[in-house]
């Protein structure tokens, strides 16, 4: 017989006692005299807690039993639920995963009403000595406290812990072990068109379109053309599902002339598709290689040709390529385009035919570093794009223009964004000072 997951402990009578009684994870609750309005009030209570506790069933004589490791468990079936969007987990539900994993190798046995400053501060030492950025361990120390705020809202711990837990300062910059992140710079448009030149004509539209417009990289990805509005000169792209949109903002990229005409192409589709399709964009690099092909078609794979037919043999399936962009596909395809603009010098830029990941297993350790450093150098990100943006309008319209482009709430947010025009600063030295 099936579990019945959906009912509810029912409302019964004691016999020996002639009370009302109703068992709760376990438990027996005595709820009064049987039948009387009191202990049907008693018993409405009882379940409601009961229910939104999960069905757990934790009293205040467990609370000092409950361990860090069921605590964890009991958040990330919350997290699961809580940290999505559109039916897509969230990065943070990533991100609360780290945490978590981390927490329950150092105090997963331990109970979770004695997790206090102490034990935050040795977590918080694993990231550091991870040699994690500063701003990554100060956001994990708040992911950490986060699941405990939970656990004291749901009584599986006391209120006291979070008391402990937020009187734990953040690491300070320049008084601590842990790197800053390098700042993000714009990059220089020189460098953007050398590397457009070996990409696909939809994602060197796209960060065309994202040049002109400063938009984000996911905003880029997702957007449709039902959520364009082109009823004035400048149309309006209004992103349901922007990154702030679960603090009740919202989000218009304008989009002028010039973006204009590198989108119409694109808005000749369903209007519920986007824009710039992946599988559309694999496909023209296809065709690009398969013109400059240079084997035989007699010799070598031939148009058509799965190289993975051992793999769809065994499993009956084939992995087709995503219709959509994201954020982390938008840049290894940018990436994969500087290897080609900037080769690395030497041997540690010759493919010899290999993909990326198998040229990386035949070097040794010290070409590997190598080549990270010459891509750390040569490799630049779609977000920087935005950066490029900013900089130009706050030169030429002031930062508060900068603002409403970048769909900022606040100006400290958008300086971040948009660097400060030195050229007008030494002008201004040269006069006044």
């Amino acid at each position: 017989m099936p579990k019945l997951t959906n009912s509810v402990p029912k409302y019964r009578k004691h016999k020996a006692s002639g009370q009302a009684i109703v068992t709760l994870a376990g438990r027996d609750h005595y709820l009064g005299p049987f039948g009387t309005a009191a202990s049907r009030r008693e018993y409405d209570r009882l379940i409601a807690e009961y229910l939104a506790s999960d069905r757990r069933g934790i009293n205040g004589e467990q609370i000092d039993s409950i361990l860090v490791v069921e605590v964890m468990a009991a958040y990330w079936k919350f997290a699961k639920g809580y940290y999505v969007k559109n039916g897509k987990p969230t990065n943070e539900l990533d991100a609360m995963r780290l945490v978590i994993r981390d927490c329950k190798l150092l105090y997963g046995d331990l109970p979770a009403a004695s997790f206090g400053p102490l034990a935050l501060k040795a977590v918080r030492q694993v990231w550091i000595d991870r040699n994690q950025a500063r701003p990554t361990v100060n956001k994990n120390m708040r992911r950490l406290t986060r699941i405990f705020r939970w656990a004291a809202a749901e009584e599986l711990v006391p209120g006291e812990v979070i008391y402990g837990l937020t009187a734990v300062p953040g690491l300070k910059k320049g008084r601590c072990g842990s790197p800053e992140p390098a700042p993000i710079m714009p990059v220089d448009l020189e460098t953007v068109e050398a590397t457009l030149h070996y990409l696909p004509p939809v994602t060197a539209d796209m960060i065309r379109f994202q040049l002109l417009t400063g938009a984000r990289p996911g905003e880029v990805c997702r957007m449709r053309p039902q959520d364009i509005d082109r009823s004035g000169d400048v149309w309006e792209y209004n992103d349901p599902d922007h990154k702030t949109v679960h603090h009740g903002r919202s989000r218009t990229v304008y989009i002028g002339p010039e973006a204009q005409a590198i989108l119409r192409p694109y808005l000749l589709r369903d209007v519920s598709t986007v824009c710039f399709s992946m599988a559309e964009s694999l496909q023209q690099r296809r065709v690009a290689r398969h013109a400059a092909r240079t084997t035989p078609l007699s010799c070598g794979n031939r148009p058509g040709k799965r190289s993975h037919a051992d793999r769809i043999a065994k499993t009956g399936k084939r992995r087709n390529p995503r219709v959509q962009f994201d954020a982390s596909s938008f840049r290894r395809a940018i990436h994969a385009a500087c290897d080609l603009a900037f080769p690395a010098p030497g041997s540690l830029g010759q493919r010899n035919g290999v993909s990326d990941h198998d040229r990386r297993r035949r070097l040794d350790s010290r070409q590997l570093e190598e080549l990270n450093d010459w891509q750390r150098q040569h490799h630049w990100n779609p977000n920087q794009l935005r950066h490029t943006r900013g900089t130009e309008i706050r030169k030429k319209f002031g930062i508060e223009a900068a603002q409403v482009i970048l769909g900022h709430a606040a100006c400290d947010i958008t300086q971040v964004y948009a660097e400060r025009d030195r050229d007008k600063a030494i002008d201004v030295a040269r006069q006044v000072g």
